[in-house]
């Protein structure tokens, strides 16, 4: 921990867990992102450093990220780093560049958040992830006190410079070394990229934009002007009012697939023929087996990591191909640390996340969407007769409710289902919040309650066999939660 300074600016507001996410500029100006650089020098990057210092950055689409990326590699080069700039990037574009040269990185994005947001996303070498127990709390800190009290210079000659770098064409190569896509049938596939970064890596990975050869693939694009105002849609796919441009251009253009990005890119969501969507849970219960076959037919015993609100097909499905799964909190700081702990080869989450070893254990959404690609063209069925194979329950997806008394709320639950056992016996664990599960018994059922780290807020996830089970338990849960509450 820094020592205290007397003046030094609270930036807890700014810079949180996972990230750096805040208003422009009220909340991140140049000043914070010039002290942001210099405490991510100081804290990461010198430390680490064999040789010259470097770190890459790159930006999305809004408008605040040049002169804020100016600001912050003002703070890195005044600490003795180069600062290597690539320029418009997806998020997954910058851990490729992190992974692939091998140094410390920083995403300016807010991903799917409002036009007037932006942020940074930090990681060390490799795409090491820096969260608050790996170096951002220190780092917000630091930069509260540079705030305070300016940003120590080093001498002239051991300023760091500032160097422009285009490394679109080697991601999009690389991503098409850990799929082959041109022995599939020819789909027809449209993309929504909801004008975010989407719209600049599509066409260099699923078409010829960066020099690559061409893929059986006829892409209709929607969305691909890249700007940060967000004038058509959120990038927000996980909301599903910005699904509906996608899936009604799939059925109006008899299209095999679609796919939308977030604002980054770094997600991805699948819609079927039919225009309808095709779980996060389907998607990482369909890569990872191929991913599991592929460790299998190597002589390796894979293991996939998957969140404790993703399906229960996905277990299942993975450990019935020979692989182990292991089962984390929500949340990709928690995934990336055991994906590295256990060398896992992929691992998902339902917020469409998707980590993959060969990828630098960090999360694509492109490729993900490669995969489904290839699974896809690999075979002769529509993408619902595909999918239908790794959707067997049925899930509520998440449902908030707001409560004056979370713990009181909390606790009306536990009497019911585990106290009292009045649905039977059931299993009960609090690795991320409560959940209890049925699952072993009859008929079928779990769910998940987690309190909301931010806000008054209960987060329930239920799954069942079958829908009316699943409605019931829905139902009873709610009811327990917002009694008394104005619902």
């Amino acid at each position: 921990m820094t020592t205290p300074s007397p003046d030094r600016v609270d930036l807890s507001a700014l810079i949180k867990a996972y990230d750096v996410r805040g208003i422009v500029p009220e909340q991140l100006d140049d000043g914070v992102a010039r002290a942001i650089g210099a405490a991510f020098a100081d804290v990461v990057v010198l430390p680490e450093a064999t040789g010259k210092p470097r770190v890459v950055v790159g930006n999305d689409m809004r408008p605040s990220g040049p002169e804020l990326v100016g600001a912050f590699a003002e703070g890195l080069t005044a600490r003795g780093v180069d600062v290597e700039l690539i320029g418009l990037a997806s998020t997954d574009g910058l851990y490729f560049a992190s992974g692939s040269l091998d140094v410390p990185g920083a995403m300016f994005t807010a991903s799917h958040n409002p036009a007037e947001y932006n942020g940074i996303k930090l990681c060390r070498a490799g795409a090491r992830p820096v969260g608050q127990d790996s170096g951002l709390s220190t780092i917000r800190e630091l930069a509260g006190d540079y705030l305070a009290s300016g940003v120590p210079q080093v001498v002239d000659d051991a300023r760091g410079s500032v160097t422009e770098r285009e490394m679109l064409a080697e991601y999009a190569g690389f991503l098409r070394t850990l799929v082959d896509l041109s022995g599939i049938r020819p789909l027809k596939v449209v993309v929504d990229a909801g004008n975010g970064m989407g719209g600049y890596t599509a066409p260099a990975v699923l078409g010829t934009g960066a020099g690559l050869p061409e893929l059986p693939l006829d892409v209709v694009p929607l969305y691909f002007e890249l700007d940060g105002t967000f004038p058509n849609h959120e990038a927000n796919p996980l909301e599903p009012e910005n699904l509906r441009d996608l899936q009604r251009a799939v059925v109006e253009h008899g299209a095999d697939i679609g796919l939308a990005f977030d604002g980054d890119a770094d997600r991805c969501f699948v819609v079927d023929e039919r225009g309808e969507p095709v779980s996060p849970s389907a998607v990482t219960a369909l890569v990872g087996l191929r991913e599991v076959a592929r460790e299998r037919a190597a002589g390796r015993t894979p293991t996939v990591i998957h969140n404790l609100i993703t399906s229960m097909v996905v277990p299942d499905l993975i450990t019935a191909a020979g692989a182990k799964t292991v089962r984390t909190r929500v949340g990709h700081s928690f995934i990336k640390a055991e994906m590295a702990q256990h060398e896992a080869v992929f691992g998902g989450e339902h917020s469409a996340h998707y980590y993959f070893r060969e990828f630098f254990f960090a999360d694509t959404g492109m490729l993900a969407a490669l995969h489904v690609l290839a699974a896809l063209g690999g075979q002769p069925h529509p993408l619902s007769a595909l999918a239908d194979q790794y959707q067997p329950y049925v899930a509520s997806g998440e449902i908030n409710s707001r409560v004056e008394d979370v713990a009181a709320a909390r606790a009306r639950v536990v009497e019911a289902y585990v106290t009292q056992q009045g649905a039977g016996p059931v299993e009960v664990d609090e690795l991320d919040g409560l959940t209890v599960s049925h699952w072993d018994g009859h008929p079928q059922w779990w769910f998940n309650l987690r309190a909301s780290n931010t806000e008054p807020l209960l987060r329930l996830n239920v799954e069942a066999a079958d829908e009316d089970i699943m409605e019931k338990v829905r139902d009873d849960v709610l009811a327990l939660v917002r009694q008394g509450e104005d619902a």
